[in-house]
């Protein structure tokens, strides 16, 4: 794309609501109730936590990390929104129960009338989606962001799949080059157990996009075409553990930084890498996962890169003790926290948001 397209797409941007200010007291931690997916029990039908969100939240609050006052409260994408990057067609599509069932997997919901498919399975992953596009600009004026949901990498505009019914990591890149100066770079580092062939096949000929993707080679999807797509793969063995996992980690993480020198880092961190996953075949300790997301924020921040995290796949109830702990230990490594926004200035594009949040639910997601 040419400077001259890329001001003319800042120029005719829609108007949104997610690009609003955000207080300095909040931290660049998104997450709202809506994220949490509860309907009749039919959540239980896929091995997804589907409480997991809300859980994390409840965990952060119980070590004193966060409070409510603390949290920014994620907006649902509208239409015009997700039409960044997704086609009529594909949208259109979704107003279909049978097609919302293939992609969550989750068959009962075919029976349902869409108007409740709507309301309780895609409007709090719209709202998970609204949370990534907001920390993306959250992580551009603050260093670094944390969208508690979304990291659905198996959509791209054309099509879900995988339990991603939105292409969150897509949209918060598109989002940042057509409305942020100074964002014309971003990397991908997709560290879930499932190879990210939604972002994959959105960004195969753009040049502006670096993507590094290390996964088990053995498991869904095997989209070859999206390989194709991938700068820095990384392809893992069943069951392989956390001294060669972290090894790996770290050599590419730096080397794929090292290559481009990016404007912001969308760090893909699911958590379906935790050994006995029935979805993932590794075997990484929760330890090794802390350590994960430790290696990778620290990369970032040796640089000065922006980076912004989404929780992705993870397919047991530990993983949102999981998830926490990780936040946690950022924090006591220095990496996150908000001593980290101090002398930063903030450069919204609208100027009118609080923080909120609320009490939390349950919900699910695949990756």
């Amino acid at each position: 794309m040419s400077h001259k397209e890329d001001s003319e797409g800042k120029r005719s941007s829609h108007h949104t609501e997610l690009y609003a200010s955000i207080p300095r007291t909040c931290l660049p931690i998104v997450y709202h109730p809506d994220y949490n997916i509860t309907f009749m029990g039919l959540e239980k039908l896929h091995p997804f936590d589907a409480g997991k969100w809300g859980k994390v939240i409840r965990f952060l609050k119980e070590e004193q990390f966060i409070s409510d006052g603390d949290i920014v409260g994620a907006l649902e994408a509208t239409e015009e929104d997700l039409l960044v990057v997704h086609t009529k067609r594909y949208l259109n599509r979704l107003k279909w129960s049978v097609v919302v069932a293939t992609i969550t997997e989750i068959p009962p919901l075919l029976f349902l009338p869409n108007f409740l498919v709507q309301r309780k399975v895609l409007r709090p992953l719209r709202t998970q989606t609204g949370g990534t596009i907001m920390a993306g600009k959250l992580a551009v004026d603050r260093g670094w962001a944390i969208n508690v949901g979304g990291g659905f990498h198996h959509c791209s505009s054309d099509r879900g799949g995988g339990f991603c019914a939105y292409a969150d990591i897509t949209l918060a890149i598109k989002f940042l080059f057509e409305r942020v100066d100074g964002i014309s770079r971003a990397t991908i580092i997709d560290l879930d157990a499932h190879q990210g062939n939604g972002h994959e096949r959105d960004f195969m000929d753009d040049r502006r996009v670096f993507i590094m993707d290390m996964y088990n080679r053995y498991i869904y999807p095997g989209d070859g075409f999206a390989k194709r797509a991938i700068k820095r793969k990384v392809e893992l063995d069943w069951g392989t553990e956390d001294s060669e996992y972290l090894q790996k980690v770290e050599l590419h993480s730096e080397g794929a930084l090292n290559e481009v020198r990016p404007d912001i880092i969308i760090y893909n961190a699911g958590t379906d890498i935790l050994d006995g996953d029935p979805l993932g075949g590794l075997s990484i300790s929760p330890q090794g996962i802390v350590k994960r997301d430790e290696i990778v924020f620290r990369a970032a921040r040796r640089r000065g890169i922006p980076i912004l995290m989404v929780t992705s796949g993870g397919y047991q109830k530990k993983t949102a003790r999981i998830i926490a702990d990780s936040i946690l230990n950022l924090h006591q490594q220095g990496l996150i926290g908000s001593e980290a926004l101090e002398g930063e200035g903030s450069s919204s594009l609208v100027t009118r948001r609080m923080c909120s949040s609320g009490p939390a639910g349950s919900t699910f997601t695949a990756v």
